[in-house]
């Protein structure tokens, strides 16, 4: 393809505004059609939810935003403790903002987490962290994260007397426990890994009909970078910790969310409309998973958490005010003061995360 067809006033360059165009539209359609099904939802329950809202408990309002802030903060160590097992130091401040304006664009645009997994990488990339070591980051928070996320849903379920059973339980935390160990033993043993990557790389050259050791260049750079990162026992405890604080804190929001408007939420419960919350919450059908999250959350709380229907809307609300709407705004102030000019680098980065990604 040359310049001039891919130029913003050539044919393909008109065709792809036009495309872009009816994307923009098509995405403002579903958000207001999505608004409209939740006031549908929520109208029955607004009259006496709103007298909720306006009797409202300013102190938990303002515990609910400080939990919520140690949350995002229990994050940006998560973030940290990884790059620094992997020879990559940051400061504190500045994983937290990567942070807050990665979680902006995540509820806050169409197809966000794609826009904020490139941020991220882009960040610790500037950091000096290799390709392996960042996108490593990246794929071991989000594991960290799920299994979090996923061992809050079964205590919840224990506490609640559900019939979960020890078995489920022992093996989300062996799956943890066996993560971090291969990536322990094959950083201390790049040898073994090594003639893995061989093996498999000759019987994807054979079908591709090429030399057996082409690309091996490739895999020992790969290695090399690999070697870098050793997440040892101190940093290993420090992520567990941090990744505890920043669920624990995040539900924690959400009761003082429930107390801010004189609900008494069974704790057990509370933590099984979090998780289905949060679950819910990574299907990437809207920005910030407005209504479903929000239906889910006024759900889980009613059910399993013992409030009524019109305190559920209402803390739900409150909540979803705080760890949503203030999140972002402050999310993309951050952003705007501290990343919005690009450096030279920035589209290498970009290019090579595409690479990646397929």
């Amino acid at each position: 393809m040359s310049p001039a067809e891919d130029a913003p006033d050539s044919p393909r360059g008109e065709n792809r505004r036009r495309r872009f165009r009816w994307v923009k539209w098509l995405a403002i359609s579903v958000l207001l059609l999505l608004l409209i099904g939740e006031a549908f939802y929520l109208w029955p329950r607004l009259h006496e939810s709103w007298r909720k809202l306006t009797e409202i408990h300013w102190g938990w309002v303002a515990a609910c935003i400080a939990l919520q802030m140690l949350s995002m903060t229990g994050f940006g160590h998560v973030q940290k403790q990884l790059l620094r097992a992997g020879g990559v130091v940051v400061s504190q401040h500045r994983s937290v903002a990567v942070v807050y304006g990665a979680t902006a664009m995540s509820v806050t645009l169409p197809a966000g987490q794609v826009f904020s997994t490139a941020f991220t990488y882009r960040q610790t990339r500037r950091w000096g962290a290799s390709p392996v070591v960042a996108s490593w980051q990246l794929v071991f928070s989000g594991v960290v994260s799920a299994v979090g996320l996923a061992l809050l849903g079964v205590l919840g379920t224990l506490l609640a007397g559900g019939d979960v059973g020890p078995v489920k339980l022992v093996l989300s935390i062996a799956g943890v426990v066996a993560l971090v160990w291969a990536g322990n033993y094959a950083s201390r043993h790049p040898g073994t890994l090594e003639g893995v990557l061989r093996r498999g790389l000759a019987l994807v050259n054979r079908f591709r009909k090429r030399a057996a050791d082409t690309g091996a260049d490739k895999v020992r750079e790969m290695l090399a970078q690999v070697e870098t990162v050793d997440l040892g026992t101190r940093d290993g405890a420090w992520v567990t910790w941090w990744a505890v604080v920043h669920r624990l804190a995040d539900v924690a929001c959400l009761g003082a969310a429930c107390y801010a408007i004189g609900g008494d939420p069974r704790w057990a419960g509370l933590l099984i409309a979090f998780a289905a919350g949060k679950a819910v919450g990574s299907i990437p059908f809207a920005p910030g998973g407005i209504v479903y999250v929000d239906a889910t959350l006024i759900y889980g709380l009613t059910a399993a958490a013992g409030l009524p229907a019109a305190q559920a809307v209402a803390a739900a609300f409150v909540y979803r005010l705080v760890s949503f709407v203030l999140i972002a705004i402050i999310g993309w102030i951050v952003f705007a003061f501290l990343f919005r000019n690009r450096n030279a680098e920035d589209e290498e980065y970009e290019k090579e995360f595409s690479r990646l990604n397929g």
